[in-house]
């Protein structure tokens, strides 16, 4: 379904061949001590039997010394030489995992790519050093895919097959993203409410994250009845609505998750901003006027509107629009809300 191995080109023919004419001389590579040591691992892995713990020592002193010489081209070649001559040997997975991590440190991700997959799909797992073969591939891919459908993919298998050996919570949040850039959102908000299940993951890149989460699961949850068309008529409402001393309508056209209320030095993730209060208790008795024209900061995403007379500790008010980003709905995405409230003058 999402199987990478027919975007490889046909180099790998080629490496074979060049590696295949060229005999064992072509593997042992280097000159003096190092070579002879090569030639004379060589000749013995010839006499070992297909599949035995000492092949596969002697394999892995060749492959350090093809790697110590300088040669990863030429141990990528006996590597997979070997495989296609023995294909029943139980570590071949961890011979091509070799030969990939080789292509990803060459940063040739389309040829790591190939054999993470080549590895998962046509070999069995093996525990190397403690570690699942095919759980490496799958964290490699993750990082070096750049197609979101095959990602997906690799995202599901790792929580099927290994989830109490990865970060789960990470794995979900980045499910969730993944799922965001093919455009399914029902998806991505299912994968979403499961990474909250996992409070103390940290994600690289994302202050308060957890917050965030539950800020667009509340806004998804919602009725989101105070959204509005355009910037202007939001505005014009509020407008009239504090012309009237009309809390209630007030309260009405603010937004209905994730509202804010707070100074301008406050980080909207404070636990002390205020999300709701109750505005008539700041309207009656007083006299609140405000701005003709939007503040000069106002732009296309966001906008502010100069008020003032809500009372005498702190008389002016910059009311918050933000157009609203919500690709689950394209009803709603491109409307405005009224988000939120700054308390003082702009700093």
């Amino acid at each position: 379904m999402y199987s990478v191995l027919k975007r490889v080109p046909l180099i790998f023919a080629a490496l074979l061949i060049a590696g295949c004419s060229g005999g064992d001389n072509y593997f042992a590579g280097g000159t003096g001590e190092s070579r002879g040591e090569t030639e004379r691992l060589l000749e013995l892995l010839r006499g070992e039997s297909d599949g035995s713990e000492a092949r596969f020592i002697l394999i892995q002193q060749i492959a350090n010394n093809l790697m110590a010489g300088g040669f990863p081209e030429r141990l990528n070649v006996f590597l997979t030489t070997y495989i296609e001559k023995n294909f029943s040997d139980p570590f071949n997975a961890y011979y091509l995992f070799i030969v990939a991590q080789n292509y990803k440190n060459e940063k040739a991700y389309p040829l790591a790519a190939y054999y993470y997959e080549r590895i998962l799909r046509n070999h069995p797992d093996i525990m190397i050093h403690g570690q699942s073969v095919h759980l490496l591939c799958l964290k490699e891919l993750v990082h070096i895919i750049d197609r979101p459908e095959y990602r997906i993919g690799y995202y599901k298998e790792l929580l099927a097959r290994f989830a109490g050996q990865i970060d789960e919570g990470s794995a979900w949040f980045y499910m969730g993203k993944t799922y965001e850039a093919l455009g399914e959102w029902e998806q991505a908000i299912q994968a979403y409410t499961s990474f909250l299940k996992f409070p103390d993951t940290a994600i690289a890149g994302y202050s308060d994250v957890q917050r965030q989460v539950m800020k667009l699961l509340a806004f998804h949850n919602s009725d989101k009845h105070w959204t509005s068309d355009n910037l202007d008529s939001l505005v014009a409402r509020i407008k009239t609505a504090i012309n009237e001393k009309d809390a209630k309508s007030l309260t009405y056209f603010r937004a209905g998750v994730n509202f804010f209320a707070m100074s301008w030095d406050q980080e909207e993730s404070d636990v002390n901003t205020q999300s709701m209060f109750d505005l008539s208790a700041f309207l009656r008795g007083s006299r609140v006027s405000y701005a003709r024209d939007l503040d000069s900061e106002s732009n296309a995403q966001e906008a502010y509107l100069e008020t003032w007379g809500w009372s005498y500790r702190v008389p002016t008010w910059y009311l918050y629009f933000r157009k609203i980003h919500y690709p689950g709905d394209p009803e709603i995405n491109g409307r405005w809300e009224w988000a939120g409230i700054y308390f003082g003058e702009k700093i």
